[in-house]
């Protein structure tokens, strides 16, 4: 790929129902792609509400939403009640290996006949439990939070049990750190665990990130939400990121193999990509940027301009924001296109 920006695809996409459909609509859309998420079709097309169905056996530890999905406020649970209930909860199982395992098949036989190119991994993209706990209601959440995170690393365990290593790539979907990290959207994303916040998101991701085999490729993808196909919020600039990668890649005891950053659709200078400065990238790490547009090739290019400007001899490879599972389908061809022509200059 000398010369090539490399392309990401951050996990989730749009018009297919399957795996294998993800997968075949991918390879023949986008060019220099060095790994292949399955797509999250079906029942995991919502990113992680399917979650919710963990704790079916006792929902009244999940948190509760108006029409809006803005939080219910309930009143407090005693501590003893608390440990009553969290203590009969049934083992809890994500499903995530089972969803994997399932779509891995499919991978691996596009593979051998040829329609997935050889050198592309299988991309496993797993929620941070942090996100998945912020379902549950306040209260519950510092006792369950362990519980989740230990079911999670089961489901990674299977799955690096099951998969080569070499076929294999996982990403931690950093998807609700950043709203308490930008006072915004609480209560639903307000930690229950006390300020830094900063510090104690780096400490469990790096965590999470430690999991993981070091012969399997793992990353991170900084995720401002996609809710309506909207950001929760737009960042001011790429400081927070900055930092957070900074502190996981500072604390991590393995390589992080990429890191995914978004670029909102308004950016036109520099001073958005400005924190880039002090990222402290790894060698042989890839800074992923979302900063591809539907219908906005100009836009595209532009930020693509001021970026290499910024990093000046830092590469850094190209996607979308986010996933690609909200996007309008009549969008989908624009996308490939902008993609396609801009990882080729």
């Amino acid at each position: 790929m000398e010369n090539q920006r490399k392309v990401h695809l951050v996990g989730s996409i749009c018009g297919t129902d399957t795996a294998t459909s993800a997968f075949r609509k991918a390879v023949t859309s986008f060019s220099n792609l060095p790994r292949l998420p399955d797509g999250e079709p079906g029942y995991r097309s919502t990113f992680i509400q399917w979650q919710r169905g963990v704790f079916k056996h006792d929902p009244s530890v999940l948190r509760k939403y108006d029409k809006s999905w803005n939080s219910v406020s309930e009143d407090p649970v005693p501590d003893d009640q608390v440990k009553s209930i969290v203590g009969r909860i049934l083992p809890l199982k994500p499903g995530y290996d089972d969803a994997a395992l399932e779509s891995y098949a499919e991978f691996r036989r596009l593979k051998d006949e040829g329609v997935i190119p050889a050198h592309v991994r299988f991309q496993v993209c797993f929620p941070t439990p942090f996100v998945v706990v912020c379902l549950v209601r306040e209260g519950f959440q510092a006792d369950i939070e362990p519980l989740y995170e230990k079911a999670l690393l089961s489901c990674l365990e299977n799955i690096q049990d099951k998969i080569p290593h070499d076929d294999l790539a996982i990403q931690w979907d950093i998807a609700g750190e950043m709203m308490p990290l930008e006072s915004h959207f609480l209560p639903h994303f307000k930690p229950w665990f006390p300020q830094p916040y900063m510090e104690g998101f780096i400490e469990r991701i790096a965590r999470l990130v430690n999991t993981v085999s070091p012969d399997v490729e793992t990353g991170i993808h900084i995720c401002y939400g996609d809710w309506g196909h909207r950001h929760f919020i737009d960042p001011k600039d790429t400081g927070l990121m900055v930092t957070l990668s900074n502190g996981i890649l500072a604390s991590a005891r393995r390589p992080v193999n990429w890191i995914h950053m978004p670029v909102p659709r308004n950016i036109d200078d520099e001073a958005y990509f400005s924190p880039l400065k002090e990222l402290k990238l790894q060698p042989g790490s890839d800074l992923f940027l979302g900063l591809v547009h539907a219908n906005d090739a100009a836009g595209t290019r532009l930020k693509i301009d001021i970026a290499k400007k910024v990093l000046r001899q830092v590469q850094f490879g190209i996607a979308t924001e986010c996933g690609l599972g909200r996007t309008p389908e009549e969008d989908f061809q624009s996308i490939a296109d902008i993609t396609n022509l801009y990882s080729h200059l």
